[in-house]
């Protein structure tokens, strides 16, 4: 299982506690820019894989 993070139009990777929480529960997560997220998204469907995919819009994270 793996969760994809897009996080709008530059790579922002969460808080070390929430990757902690999310790698404990056996999570695999993958943070990268939305348009990266949404077409490795595509990608893994098509594979068949167990994937999620949150695609973050608040551009604040960025700046």
């Amino acid at each position: 299982d793996v969760l994809l993070i897009g996080t709008g139009k530059k790579q922002v990777f969460l808080p070390p506690q929430i990757q902690e929480a999310l790698l404990r529960a056996r999570i695999g997560i993958e943070c990268m820019d939305s348009q990266a997220a949404a077409r490795t998204y595509n990608v893994l469907m098509s594979e068949g894989r167990n994937v999620a995919v949150a695609l973050l819009l608040n551009e604040g994270m960025n700046e």
